[in-house]
């Protein structure tokens, strides 16, 4: 429905509320009264698009929920826009859910407070001593736990992390404000919180109590702090899958002349949604699984699935389409060759890798990722793919592979148009942007390496051992030959015949 051109937006704030223009549905309760029981770090558009909007689904069923009411953390300079921008809203924000020509718009009031924690981290940890706030939880993406990319453990050698162990009261980190917070209340005698990953890694929960558990024994293994939390605090192992792009002034744009809201960063989604939590919650939780989500005893078996065939291919997909000039995913999906390169990646390689997913139908789950990825009306970009997912998705099968003795194909290609991509440039010579932490050092061995790949699997903070295996050298070396020397083109042809010989 669109407002007609001579209405103002309605600005979003909770004065607002009841005159919302129609089509856009407000909470079914008063956001006024949400009080804060879970403290999120790392306010973005995922969080906002899944976590947030479990809550105040839950919200709309039970009253009582309202005091598991979610304060917004930015933890990082750049979150400040983020937070200034939600603040003026009363920490309101619009989720809009699309699929197909289709979109529902309404208003979650889960957020009960915002806190800009990019500078100083005093109010954030005021806070975490509250014993009303029950659970930490987390989306920073992988490089927000300061890891060695090799062991998957915390890298003492890390900026923040070396920050963290000279002035632990001042943490910069997640792993710090986790690591700090608790040790507080351990002083006070407060019950600890749960601290829940929302993080697209394997084992999140598993890697994220090592993590936290390795700082405290490098800030000061004489305090008995590390073995408190290995006695007391629970970390359970989450997945997460909803596919949200990062909102354009477009879609700001067109919230505002098609449902006459101004919102100054609404979240845009698909409809699709899942979550599957390990049950470990000693402090208490939200019924969350009153509004779909899944509570079982081991996540592994739904996060490889997750990992092995969502994020693995999307990364695949994301490479080659970005090699081949496309902007988005869909736009990537509506490239035969290129979709059915993934299929052949699920069904012959990544697939095969998985162990039984209980009450899982695993050929319709492959279905739906083609069709989530193809949904024209999430315009989710290459670009942000490749930035934001972590090369383990591919290297972990990769490994699972070599370590059953099966072969490379696919995912040797998804590998090569990794590699291909962090020179920086196109076969055109176009620039590519690369957001990476050694990106420097990746576009250097790229040029330096060319259509040898092992300068670059030789980069062993990336690929540890793996990256002097033949079995895997010999399948990249071909098909980062056939980018460089046959050009997209013609590597994504002979990728077709590959998948339907």
């Amino acid at each position: 429905m669109s407002s007609p051109p001579s209405e103002r937006p309605v600005a979003l704030s909770r004065r607002a509320l009841s005159a919302l223009p129609p089509g856009v549905s407000a909470p079914g309760y008063d956001p006024a009264a949400v009080g804060a029981g879970i403290v999120h770090l790392g306010l973005g558009g995922f969080h906002r698009a899944h976590m947030a909007r479990y809550t105040h689904e839950l919200m709309e069923l039970d009253p009582a929920a309202l005091r598991w009411g979610i304060v917004g953390v930015g933890l990082l300079p750049a979150d400040r826009r983020m937070i200034d921008s939600l603040a003026p809203q009363d920490g309101l924000y619009t989720l809009i859910e699309r699929e197909g020509a289709d979109e529902t718009v309404r208003v979650i009031g889960s957020l009960a407070r915002l806190i800009f924690a990019g500078e100083a981290t005093t109010e954030l940890l005021a806070t975490l001593d509250d014993p009303a706030v029950r659970i930490l939880s987390l989306t920073v993406t992988e490089n927000g736990y300061c890891l060695d990319p090799a062991t998957k453990r915390l890298n003492p050698y890390n900026e923040l992390v070396r920050a963290d162990c000279a002035t632990p009261e001042r943490p910069r980190s997640a792993i710090g404000v986790i690591a700090e917070a608790l040790r507080r209340r351990r002083l006070t005698g407060t019950e600890p919180f749960t601290v829940l990953s929302c993080d697209n890694i394997q084992s999140n929960g598993a890697v994220l109590r090592r993590a936290v558990l390795d700082l405290a024994a490098f800030q000061d293994d004489k305090t008995g702090l590390a073995d408190w939390l290995t006695e007391t605090v629970s970390f359970p192992s989450t997945m997460v899958d909803r596919i949200t792009p990062v909102t354009t002034a477009a879609d700001i744009e067109g919230l505002a002349d098609r449902h006459g809201l101004a919102d100054r960063w609404p979240v845009v989604c698909e409809t699709f949604t899942q979550w599957v939590i390990e049950d470990r919650f000693p402090a208490g939780r939200p019924a969350w699984e009153r509004v779909g989500a899944q509570f079982v005893d081991d996540v592994e078996p739904y996060e490889f699935m997750k990992l092995r065939l969502l994020n693995a291919s999307h990364l695949a997909v994301s490479g080659l389409g970005r090699l081949a000039g496309y902007v988005t995913i869909a736009e990537t999906m509506a490239d035969r060759r290129i979709a059915a390169a993934m299929r052949a990646l699920m069904e012959r390689e990544t697939g095969p890798t998985l162990p039984p997913v209980p009450g899982i139908d695993l050929a319709a789950y492959k279905r739906t990722l083609l069709e989530r990825f193809a949904n024209p009306a999430i315009r989710d970009t290459v670009d942000r793919v490749n930035g934001d997912a972590p090369l383990n998705v591919l290297l972990d099968p990769i490994r699972s592979r070599l370590a059953a003795g099966q072969d490379l194909d696919f995912l040797a290609l998804a590998l090569a148009a990794w590699l291909r991509r962090v020179r920086g440039e196109d076969e055109r010579g176009a620039p590519i942007a690369i957001r990476h932490p050694q990106a420097v050092l990746l576009r250097t061995q790229a040029i330096e390496g060319r259509t040898d790949p092992r300068p670059l699997l030789g980069i062993r903070s990336l690929f540890g051992d793996l990256g002097a295996d033949a079995r895997l050298i010999e399948p990249v070396r071909h098909w980062l030959t056939r980018l460089y020397d046959s050009g997209i083109e013609r590597t994504l042809d002979e990728a077709a015949r590959r998948a339907s010989s």
